[in-house]
Order: structure tokens, then sequence, then C-alpha cells
């Protein structure tokens, strides 16, 4: 009868281990986007990444947001902070965050896939077929929605399909401050995809439809998998000098006092503080 047992129980385990052996060994349908990818190091931090930052990029601006850029691009000349919103520490948003200032960390699940930063808000990717919401709360990233697709058909899914909507503002292509029409109703497709020679190449083929743009605009960003990376931490409100007074920005000096950023900048209304008594 023990023995009996014993051989009962011997199969029952092998059974075990095999299953859990062959469930280990069947390759998953998702692809392997796993550990951390960098934006590659001779790419200037762009939208369009074959072009330089700012009038370099020939972004298809409609005649009003092209005289708002030229606007922009005047502050900031002087020491300004238009069209620069990640200065202040706000979001990227979409599509900036794509840009990969810092490196990221794409994680699939069936359900969500996940584009997690050490510098910004993390965004999600819905992809487990729900259609849009009725009812959308606009937010620096939008809600995306996603599809895998097979296209080689060999049982795996080579590329994700995504659509983004429901913006609120502002938001900006690229540091320079290229900007977005402020009426958030922004459309952004993807298609990400791994090189198919080079597993450690992953594209994202960007097009963004924008009222502040003449044409769909697409570009092609390129991420490097770097698989023995050490992620770091980086707070943007942590040691940031900048202060916002009404509509002008001020830095903030090691000893505390307000500076300016511009060169013709005027001092903050000081109207309510009384000097000391002497």
């Amino acid at each position: 009868m023990g023995c009996r047992s014993l051989i009962v129980a011997g199969a029952a385990t092998a059974l075990l281990a095999t299953a859990v052996t062959g469930y280990a060994e069947t390759p998953s349908k998702y692809p392997d986007w796993s550990r951390q990818w960098r934006r590659p190091a001779d790419v200037a931090p762009s939208w369009d990444p074959t072009k330089p930052p700012g009038r370099g990029q020939q972004a298809p601006l409609t005649p009003e947001y092209q005289v708002l850029f030229e606007t922009i691009l005047k502050d900031r000349a002087i020491g300004g902070l238009s069209g620069d919103p990640t200065g202040l520490c706000m979001p990227h948003g979409m599509p900036r965050m794509m840009v990969a200032i810092y490196p990221v960390e794409f994680i699939v699940t069936p359900k969500i896939t996940y584009y997690m930063t050490d510098y910004t808000t993390s965004r999600r990717i819905f992809t487990d077929g729900r259609d849009w919401p009725e009812e959308l709360l606009p937010s620096f990233n939008g809600y995306s929605i996603g599809r895998w697709i097979d296209e080689d058909g060999d049982g795996r899914y080579d590329v994700l399909e995504v659509e983004t909507r429901s913006f609120k503002g502002p938001r900006t292509f690229e540091g320079s401050g290229m900007p977005l029409h402020r009426d958030g109703q922004t459309i952004i497709k993807e298609r990400i995809f791994q090189d198919k020679t080079n597993a450690n190449l992953l594209y994202d083929q960007v097009t963004t439809i924008d009222h502040a743009l003449t044409r769909p605009w697409t570009v092609t960003r390129t991420y490097l998998r770097d698989a023995d990376a050490v992620w770091d931490f980086v707070d943007c409100a942590e040691n940031n000098p900048h202060v916002v007074i009404g509509k002008e920005t001020y830095m903030l000096s090691a000893d505390g006092y307000l500076m300016p950023t511009k060169s013709d900048q005027k001092p903050p209304d000081l109207r309510y503080f009384k000097p000391k008594p002497k």
C-alpha cells in the first residue's frame, strides 16, 4: 500500500514537472520588450530624430501656429520658458513623452501595455478589446487603445497599433516649444515594433493629427535596448529653481532671492508687501 502511494505520488510529481516545463518552454505570443530602452546617444531630443530641433524640424505648422512658435522662440532666446511646460515640472504629455529624454520601459501584459519612465508620468495602452468610452477625462497623456497584430502569421504578435485621444495642454512636440493646438483634439496613431533582424532595436512610427498642423505629421523614433542598465529616479520638482508669479517665471537663487530669467523682465508686483520698519 505504501509503495503504491509512493508510485502514484511520484507519477503525479513527474506529470506536474512535465506540465510546468512544457508551459515554460511554450513561447509567448507577445513580443519580448523587456528591460531598458534608450534614445540613441547620437540622436538629439528633437521630435523628428532625423532633423535638428526648433526651426530645423520644418514642422507643417499652420500660419497661426508658426507665428506662435516664432514668438516662443524669441522669448526663449532671451531666457524665457515659453513653450516648455516641462521646465515648470508639468508632464511631458503625448507625443513628447515618446522622445525618451531619460530611459524608458515597456511592460507588456495581455490587457495593458505600460510605458514607464523615471522622469514623467507613466502611460497605459489598453489592449483588452475595449471601445472608446462615452466620456473621456482629458489628460496630458491622453487615452490610448491598442491592438496587437501578427503580420507574418507565425503565431506571435509583431506590431502594437495604438490610437490616443482626449488631451489637455499645454503640450509641445519637443523642448524647443513647438506647440500643439490648444483645443486638445489631437489624434495620435502609432505602430510600435521590433527590428526584424535585431531584437534590441525598437521603433515607434508616430502620426500626429492636430489642428496646429496643415497635414498629418509622421516620424519614426528608435530605441536601443540596454540589457545591463541601472535605473535612476529623476524628480523634476527636486531642486527646481523656477517660481511662477502671475504670467511671469523667475529663478530662485541659492540665497532665496528671486532672479529674472529674461534680460528685460519686470520685477514681481510687491504692492502687498510692506517694507520692514527701520
